[in-house]
This record gives structure tokens, C-alpha cells and sequence, in this order.
């Protein structure tokens, strides 16, 4: 067995290796279909790319949430889009360019416009089939999406709930035909929203890890926020993606 201690090294030095890549992140924008105006940084593996996952922040938060975790990614092989929604806010020390820019307040439903945009410029770009990533409101939003869109092949969830007014989240995963990991903190309430949304995915599509250490969100992912178990749940999600897209 190799000890966690080597585990944690392994992982921070890739991480550190990969953030070596960011200077190749390009800024992008489009627009939703209602003309809101989306930002957000695309990014490009070496060598041919295996699918485009896009990354979708928590409330309150933008892009630089996947700053450490893009690159990382990247390296596994995957185009990121990691994009800016109208709901959200200025974490990690950085303006949401998205919501700076509409004069209103936008609640988490009003953001699906912005997935559906960002479906369709990472479809445009010709990089591999599409993941959706949702940390938060957004692993709830990304259920919505990807019921509606059938070009979605994988879907990650980090610490979904029923959070979005209008919609049944446990509906829409009943709806999915596709690969679904499902993750959380390891917190009671947390843990019974991943187990019943995994539950609606029919033919156990669905992966349900519960971490020994982890936090909300994509966040768990982060080295910053999760030291203890960030190298642990990496683990798991390249598991779930290898599977999903297998290396070729």
C-alpha cells in the first residue's frame, strides 16, 4: 500500500506541475440566449483532448474557483471551460464579470441560460464530448441541463441539493442515460441529497462516493480548502472519468 503521506506529495506536485499550464487558459465570452453576455477561460490539453468538461461555480463565486483544479484536469487529458455565471460573486479574490455586468440580482435558476450557453461554445469547439461539473446550486443546475441536452455524455455533481426553485432535481436525474458521479462532504444532510439523487438515475448509472475528509462543493477538490482529503477524492473523480472516457 503506498502511504498517504506519498499520496499527498504525488498529487501536490502534479498540481503544481499542471498550474504551470494556466498562462495557456484563454479568455473567452458568448452570449446566453436571453443576450446576457458570459465570461469565462477555455482551455486545451496537450495532444488530442478525450471530452470538454465544463466547470460551473458555487453561489457567491466565479471561474478562479477551478484555478487550482482546470490545470489539473488539463493534464488528464480534458478541454475545460470554466466560465463566470450571472449567480454569483467575487470569491477568491476575483470579479464574477458575468454578474458585474447585469444591473439586476439573478437567483440560481436564472443561470441555466448561461450552461446551456456554455454547452454550446464547448460543442463548437470540437474538443471531445461534453461533461458537465456543477459545485453547489450548479451540481444541482447541471441535472437541469444535461436532461435537456442529450450532447452531455458525463455529469458531476459536488454537493448537489433540491436548491433550484421551479425544478425537482430528483426528477431530472431520472431522466439521465448517462454516467453520473455524485459527491459531498461528509455531513448527514449532504450525504441523504447525493444518496437520492444517485438513487434516481436509473440503471445505477449513478457513482455515490462519501469522503472521509472532504468540504462542499468543488471545493473539496482544492488543496487549500481540503488538505486532509483533497488527494484522496481526486482519486475517485479520475476514476469515474477514466471510465467515462476511457484513455485511448
Amino acid at each position: 500500500m503506498i502511504p498517504f503521506r506519498s499520496i499527498v506529495l504525488g498529487t501536490t506536485t502534479a498540481i503544481c506541475a499542471a498550474l504551470a499550464m494556466l498562462a495557456f487558459a484563454e479568455p473567452v465570452s458568448f452570449n446566453a440566449k436571453d443576450g446576457v453576455k458570459i465570461y469565462g477561460e477555455f482551455q486545451r490539453p496537450e495532444g488530442k483532448p478525450r471530452a470538454t468538461i465544463l466547470l460551473f461555480h458555487m453561489a457567491g463565486s466565479n471561474r478562479q474557483e477551478y484555478a487550482p483544479l482546470a490545470p489539473v484536469l488539463n493534464r488528464a487529458g480534458f478541454a475545460t471551460l470554466a466560465i463566470d455565471q450571472r449567480s454569483g460573486g467575487d470569491l477568491w479574490g476575483s470579479v464574477n464579470q458575468t454578474a458585474a455586468k447585469i444591473k439586476a440580482g439573478a437567483g440560481y435558476a436564472d443561470a441555466l441560460p448561461d450552461l446551456e450557453a456554455a454547452i454550446a461554445y464547448g460543442n463548437a469547439q470540437h474538443s471531445g464530448p461534453i461533461a458537465l461539473w456543477g459545485s453547489s446550486y450548479s451540481s444541482a443546475l447541471v441535472f437541469v441541463a444535461a436532461a435537456r441536452h442529450p450532447e452531455v455524455k458525463a455529469l458531476l455533481a459536488f454537493s448537489p441539493g433540491e436548491y433550484i426553485s421551479g425544478h425537482s432535481i430528483e426528477k431530472e436525474a431520472a431522466k439521465l442515460s448517462i454516467p453520473v458521479f455524485i459527491t459531498s462532504a461528509p455531513d448527514n444532510d449532504e450525504i441523504l441529497s447525493a444518496k437520492a439523487l444517485a438513487r434516481a438515475v436509473p440503471d445505477h448509472r449513478a457513482v455515490q462516493y462519501v469522503p472521509h475528509n472532504g468540504v462542499h462543493g468543488s471545493s473539496t477538490l482544492r488543496i487549500d480548502k481540503d488538505p486532509q482529503g483533497a488527494s484522496e477524492n481526486w482519486k475517485h473523480v479520475m476514476a469515474f472519468l477514466d471510465g467515462a472516457f476511457p484513455r485511448r
